[in-house]
């Protein structure tokens, strides 16, 4: 017979790196296309080259790599795409930080090319960093197809989606409104721009109108130092305050430009003074309005936020400073009328957190609304679905609500727009291909010297990262991509790019299922940040616990889509889990002294436990596979630690060691030895997504088929027929032991003094049950004896009891009781048996009750009512019974 090597004590440290490496080297991550399989895929959401591992990654990957292995072990050709974004903003700050700090030098000391060459350097010796640590993860990614979006493929890509999107009118350049950071020195999309609630006040500035000695028109205002660039005032049109003075004009301060009054619906007459100053190069409402009635867009500030000479004597004062200035002149002329508190949202820059300003400015743009209407209906269609569906709303109504989208950045590190004008003859030239002079009058070109929005590059990725624009079999294969799992927040910044930018290139949604999952926050619910210091670094939590007890922590108590809070002691708990596990195992491997790998059970062969655990275990195994394919990865974790801990290692563990133990029935312990190895053996497959390393680990110290439990096959349920009644037979048993040790619980009775335990049960089937398994009691309970009542034999004197499922179960005291205890904890129970009856009996007088519920629903609570008064005349036998002492 063959002998199984035994565990060593549970390190994680030492398992999980020895386990990616062996499945790496082994390449069970790679999977060539295979037609002859059902394809299943998913992309990596692309982290910044800029980024550490955290927790929101930690759980994303988690979930992706949970249903990546679930669906390989299902026999799946499985493609899980991974790759990281070359992130244009965040990445040029953090390389114009280092310059500064290093070198005292900033990015034009270098000019463009040297500066590029030193993020792509520092892009190789950093950038790396979190793919290392994704794998540190567990994450089952195939890193032979990794791409980057700034890689040569993924060039061509971008440059075919603009050109093509610029040849049918949906990329075009001009002046709009935009979102600049003064910081970043670049334009922002709108969902760049992060709003943040603050304090502030509402000024009330007089206009003179124009011949009319002290008539004045009051505007209120957030931004004073804008009122260089106004040019108009506007009012509602049934504002019956305004009426006489629309058409005329009034009299700009400072500046003495004459303005017009003008009427707009979009006025809101009960804000502030219902006069409203129209400043269109500096505000997106008024930009519109601007545009409505062809008022001039004036621009007063520089690109680093200081007022430009527009502003007349206020020229090159940050825009901060010009505000009190202007403000204390206003004061000074009489102009000032009001200070009002106003809290307002104000527009902040979501990679530097400056304050953004709203400014005309020549860009790029693409034209939105048709690209929008595609993506809204295979939404509305449900051809995409959202999990969980209410955030079908979210997506929704930012598409309805869309704006052209700002898609140019003035950096230097990203995708360069390939568009270049003629010095000579003034033409714009949009090219696939790098072009070196004008195609027009052969004049000198120079290429546009801003990048794209690294949204753009990244809205291609389900379709780009597998080769197109050729038609590669990757791409024939696992397109359209089989679920996306991100987060909430970037519903706008990618998913819906990602879903537009497929249905116009690919004409095909880009993925079925779009999971959401919520946020990772601290204990106290608040969000995990670098300003208040309640960051936790998810590679700590693996040096000190493992990636499996931490991958267990961030699945378990998750619901799709909400936000959850992070426990340390959880984590430690799940640790704990995997040792349990673990321990659980070793007893398992020290037991298989003559194990018959090819022995397995008959029917009859099986126990009364036996039959339990075999049903048990295929319910788990129904329940685990049908919650990982409606997403819920959190259900399924939990129906299989249930499993684990309470069921196999808590119960059927110590019911199997007597037979193990015997060498009387041989065929009973090849019986027992044949149903923990192999359910053992299943419950690591079905844990295996959730906690791939210990259940790598010990899989293979058992008897097993195949290599890797990364390829097995996942399990199915265990072909034994009749096993329904059996589990309840044993759930009732169960149940009893379950009285007695709480009985023993409430008594304080030492785990090693055994009890005679005396049962009377209400049905000869019953009976018959615990006669036939009264042992279950000696193994598990400490019975003495076990003794069986007939229904009609006097009820013990002198003994505890507790009624279960139609039967009361009596522990005799003899010396094990203390008699006032038991008197208050038979007080307890009274009441709460009283309160109980109380309640059922007035639901069921309740004539509103029976009317409306279900037939089902009323049995079932007369049931309930009736066992509560059987446990209360129990109480009141054993009350009376104790003053007899």
């Amino acid at each position: 017979m063959k002998t199984y090597e035994n565990l060593t004590t549970y390190n994680p440290g030492e398992i999980e790196g020895k386990w990616y490496s062996y499945w790496e080297n082994q390449g069970y991550f790679h999977e060539e296309v295979d037609t002859n399989k059902e394809p299943f895929s998913i992309v990596l959401p692309p982290p910044n080259v800029t980024g550490m591992l955290h927790m929101g990654h930690a759980l994303d990957n988690t979930l992706q790599d949970i249903l990546i292995r679930f669906k390989r072990m299902q026999g799946y050709n499985v493609l899980w795409m991974p790759g990281t974004d070359h992130a244009g903003i965040a990445t040029q700050i953090k390389v114009e930080e280092m310059l500064a700090k290093e070198e005292g030098k900033s990015r034009y000391d270098l000019g463009r090319e040297k500066f590029v060459e030193r993020v792509w350097e520092w892009k190789k010796e950093y950038g790396d960093t979190i793919v290392k640590q994704i794998r540190s993860l567990g994450a089952s990614c195939d890193w032979t197809r990794e791409r980057f979006t700034l890689d040569e493929g993924y060039y061509h890509a971008v440059r075919e989606v603009f050109v093509s999107l610029y040849e049918k009118g949906l990329i075009y350049r001009g002046e709009r409104i935009i979102n600049w950071c003064p910081r970043c020195a670049t334009a922002l999309s709108d969902v760049e721009v992060e709003h943040e609630d603050e304090h502030g006040h509402l000024w009330h500035i007089k206009y003179p109108v124009k011949g009319e000695d002290n008539r004045f028109v009051v505007v209120a205002t957030t931004r004073p130092e804008t009122m260089f660039g106004d040019v108009a005032v506007a009012v509602n049109p049934d504002d019956d305050r305004y009426k006489d003075l629309i058409g005329k004009t009034l009299i700009l301060p400072f500046v003495n430009r004459e303005i017009p009054v003008i009427a707009d619906d979009y006025v809101d007459a009960s804000f502030g003074t219902g006069c409203v100053k129209i400043t269109p190069a500096h505000d997106p409402n008024d930009f519109e309005m601007g545009q409505r009635h062809n008022l001039e867009s004036i621009v007063v500030m520089n690109n680093d936020a200081t007022m430009n000479e527009g502003a007349g004597k206020f020229n090159g004062l940050p825009r901060e400073e010009a505000r009190k200035q202007v403000l204390a002149e206003l004061k000074e002329l009489g102009l000032l009328e009001k200070i009002d508190d106003h809290d307002h949202a104000v527009g902040h820059c979501s990679r530097c957190n400056t304050i953004i300003e709203p400014m005309v400015s020549k860009q790029w743009f693409v034209d939105m609304k048709p690209l929008a209407e595609p993506a809204l209906k295979v939404v509305k269609d449900h051809e995409v679905e959202f999990v969980p569906e209410r955030f079908t709303k979210t997506y929704v109504n930012w598409l309805e609500n869309i704006r052209d989208w700002t898609i140019s950045r003035q950096l230097w590190w990203g995708h360069r727009i390939p568009a270049w004008y003629c010095d000579d003859c003034g033409e714009t030239i949009v090219s696939r291909e790098d072009i070196t002079e004008c195609p027009h009058c052969h004049g000198h070109v120079t290429q546009d010297p801003d990048v794209l929005d690294t949204w753009f590059s990244s809205g291609l990725w389900p379709f780009a990262t597998m080769g197109w624009p050729k038609q590669t079999p990757e791409l024939k294969q696992w397109y359209p991509t089989s679920v996306l799992v991100t987060g909430y927040d970037i519903i706008f910044f990618w998913v819906a790019r990602m879903i537009f930018m497929a249905l116009e290139f690919e004409h095909e949604i880009p993925f079925k299922h779009v999971f959401i999952h919520g946020l990772v926050r601290d204990s106290q619910g608040r969000k995990m940040s670098k300003s208040l210091g309640n960051g936790i670094n998810p590679l700590e939590v693996i040096d000190q616990y493992g990636a499996d007890a931490l991958r267990f922590t961030l699945v378990t108590g998750n619901t799709p889509g909400n936000d959850m809070r992070f426990y340390m002691e959880r984590v430690e708990a799940n640790r704990n889990f995997a040792n349990k596990i673990w321990n659980a195992s070793k007893f398992v491997l020290m037991n298989l002294t003559n194990y018959d790998e090819s022995f397995v059970p008959t029917a009859d062969d099986l126990t009364l436990a036996d039959q339990w655990i075999v049903q048990k275990y295929n319910e788990t195994v129904q329940s685990v596979t049908s919650n990982l394919d409606k997403f819920e990865l959190g259900e399924a974790a939990s129906s299989v630690y249930d499993f684990i801990w309470n069921t196999y290692c808590d119960w059927y563990i110590e019911l199997a060691k007597p037979r193990l133990y015997s060498e009387s029935n041989e065929r009973d312990r090849r019986t027992v030895q044949y149903l923990l190895v192999t359910i053992l053996r299943h419950m690591l497959e079905l844990l295996h997504p959730f906690m791939p390393f210990v259940t790598e680990h010990i899989w293979q110290h058992l008897p097993h088929e195949g290599d890797s439990i990364v390829v097995t096959k996942w399990p199915g349920a265990l072909k034994f027929d009749n096993l329904e009644g059996a589990a309840r037979q044993m759930e009732v048993m169960m149940d009893a032991i379950k009285g007695i040790r709480n009985m023993r619980a409430e008594m304080n009775v030492p785990l090693g003094k055994k009890a005679e335990v005396i049962v009377a049960p209400t049905d000869e089937a019953l009976a018959k049950t615990v006669a036939e398994h009264s042992d279950y009691f000696v193994t598990l309970a400490w019975a003495e004896k076990v003794t069986i009542l007939s229904i009609d034999d006097p009820k013990p004197e002198n003994a505890t009891v507790t009624v279960v499922n139609g039967m009361e179960v009596y522990l005799l005291l003899k010396d094990l009781i203390d008699g006032e205890k038991e008197r208050e904890r038979i007080a307890k129970e009274k009441i709460q048996m009283e309160k109980e009856i109380s309640r059922l009996e007035g639901k069921l007088s309740n004539q509103g009750f029976l009317a409306k519920a279900p037939e089902a629903v009323v049995a079932k609570e007369k049931e309930k009512l009736e066992e509560y008064k059987q446990k209360q005349q129990a109480l009141l036998e054993r009350e009376a019974f104790l003053e007899t002492l």
